[in-house]
């Protein structure tokens, strides 16, 4: 298999709330989990892949038994439409399990919607793809242009994993080892209210949790921050385990590197409080809960989420050139749809390959070469990627007029039309401009001048007509201007014979009979023209040699005219998530 690159585009989406789609990549079926949630196979997506079945000699969910390979293009996007500004859950599961033999797993990169997500040399992991609605209050802590990549999410106490259906939006809840020091402590309220909490926490994660047994001790929340300073967003849920006396209290802060970044925290019974900070964090900071010096329990802590903070998201490319895009996409749709997905400019590096882009930071599209793809069919309207400058559409089937708008393309420059089908006259905003180098050749039924479209005829008005090339067009001129031109000249000489022959009578009449009496005796005899008529002719051949001499500048003009004017992270084992 060659090296693999999968990207996931999320392009503008809107669920019910709580609405899943869930890919299973390498399943032809669908169908409904031991937890009640609907999967669809992604067989049929993608043209330039293949299923496989994972080899493992240990028991797998059914979701993980086989995987989607990518055999070609450097680009491949699961793409999810019809909605922006949705708040979701994205997570990504990878699981190599040694299909091809080759105890190699596959390097590739993922991208959200052109933006970087995560480098999969050490996801060997899995096979499916589950796109969730988030609540649109969740985690409205950070600037929504940024994205949240999960570092870790813990239910401190619990003695297994949280998620769907108790988590209603599969949020998956790990539990945490006991460390030294550390008791896990069961409370004891017949019921947990969330209603408090922002983000939602499912009550599961909040009837067990952390403490230790002295208010001078304290506990270390979350450690393995990496080397380089990151910028670190965090979920904290508190519930207190027992109903406590008016002689009992607990109160701690949370500190970052032995700084306090919050007020006193007293967790509530039977309700939960939460606590969101946000803090920069290295390989040597510490997160810390103290108890206040009038407390008399020790700090505890229920459950915790870890996110890194993506920098600004991108706002992908510019939409102008996306509805230009999706105008073809549409027109031809039996082609470009299995060539077309993902952005088309972003990331950088895997720009598509038929796409030219700018480096702006809302990049735009400057080129199309769609050369050879088999299209067939009319030009739809692309007129809003008004930053194209070259447009190649060489060697398809496209039929229909050229139309209009391609001419009030502003910063077009080159335009390859050829060998396809358009017909019609070339539209002036294109035959006229002279900054355009345009290449029309190889469509039959196009004129290529709007004069080439029009003839004349005696016997009613004038016609338009098809004239593909110079060899026709020749044909056409040709007659016309030997008709009208040769008698004038012939008049001409006429004239010119008449005055000379009052002029020099006698001359003239001894010439003429000296060539009747002598013609036999000449070279041609009597049946080469003599005197006037022999003149006549010679100027006749004159003059139609200058015509064809300037009919070929005309057709040199014309041609010229014709070609140049023209995640869940690494700390959990199903896959990679990120919260946008």
């Amino acid at each position: 298999m060659a090296t693999c690159l999968v990207f996931l585009l999320l392009a503008f989406f809107a669920f019910s709330a709580n609405a899943y789609v869930n890919f299973d990549c390498g399943a032809s079926d669908d169908y409904t989990d031991e937890r009640n949630l609907a999967w669809t196979g992604d067989d049929g997506l993608f043209q330039n892949s293949q299923s496989a079945v994972v080899q493992s000699r240990n028991t797998l969910p059914h979701v993980m038994s086989t995987l989607r390979v990518f055999t070609t293009r450097k680009k491949n996007c699961y793409s999810i439409s019809d909605v922006k500004g949705s708040l979701l859950l994205v997570r990504a599961s990878f699981f190599y399990g040694n299909y091809d033999g080759k105890s190699s797993p596959p390097s590739f990169d993922m991208h959200f919607d052109g933006n970087e997500w995560d480098h999969s040399s050490d996801l060997t992991r899995s096979t499916s793809l589950e796109v969730t609605e988030l609540d649109s209050k969740m985690y409205s802590y950070l600037d929504p242009m940024h994205a949240l990549f999960l570092r870790s999410r813990v239910a401190y106490g619990a003695d297994a994993t949280v998620r769907y259906p108790d988590d209603a939006y599969d949020r998956i809840w790990g539990p945490a080892t006991v460390g030294s020091g550390i008791t896990s402590v069961a409370s004891d309220a017949s019921f947990i209210s969330t209603v408090d909490a922002p983000d939602n926490p499912p009550r599961e994660v909040l009837q067990n949790a952390f403490t230790i047994s002295s208010t001078s001790n304290s506990i270390g929340i979350i450690r393995g921050f990496p080397d380089q300073k990151v910028s670190i967003h965090m979920n904290l849920y508190f519930s207190e385990v027992t109903e406590l006396d008016t002689t009992q209290k607990r109160s701690f802060k949370a500190y970052v590197d032995n700084e306090p970044i919050s007020g006193p925290i007293i967790p509530p019974y039977g309700d939960v409080a939460e606590l969101s900070i946000n803090f920069t964090a290295s390989s040597n900071t510490s997160f810390l809960l103290f108890a206040d010096p009038d407390s008399t329990l020790p700090p505890l802590v229920n459950a915790l989420e870890a996110f890194s903070i993506s920098d600004r998201l991108t706002d992908g490319t510019n939409s102008k050139d996306v509805q230009g895009i999706s105008e073809l996409q549409k027109a031809f749709s039996d082609v470009l749809q299995a060539f077309w997905s993902g952005d088309p400019c972003l990331p950088s590096p895997y720009t598509w390959e038929w796409t030219t882009c700018s480096s702006d930071t809302i990049p735009r599209i400057t080129a199309l070469d769609l050369r050879s793809f088999n299209l067939s069919g009319e030009l739809p309207d692309f007129s809003s990627m008004d930053a194209l400058v070259t447009i190649n559409l060489q060697n398809n089937s496209i039929t229909g007029p050229i139309p209009d708008f391609l001419g009030a393309l502003p910063n077009l420059k080159e335009l390859n039309l050829a060998d396809n089908s358009f017909s019609g006259p070339v539209p002036p905003s294109l035959s006229s401009n002279k900054k355009l180098k345009l290449v029309v050749s190889g469509n039959p039924d196009l004129c290529v001048s709007s004069k080439s479209c029009q003839t004349t005829s005696t016997d009613g008005p004038t016609t338009s007509s098809s004239v593909p090339s110079g060899g026709r067009k020749k044909s056409s001129k040709l007659p016309v201007i030997l008709g009208t031109t040769i008698p004038i000249f012939v008049i001409f000489w006429a004239l010119v014979g008449f005055l000379l022959h009052h002029k020099r009578k006698t001359a003239a009449i001894v010439a003429v009979t000296t060539g009747q009496t002598g013609g036999a005796n000449r070279p041609g005899g009597a049946n080469r023209p003599g005197g006037a008529n022999n003149m006549t002719g010679k100027i006749g051949g004159a003059v139609i040699n200058e015509i064809k001499v300037n009919f070929q500048d005309q057709t040199t003009t014309e041609n010229g005219d014709q070609e140049n004017p023209h995640q869940e992270n690494g700390d959990q084992e199903n896959g990679d998530e990120s919260d946008q």
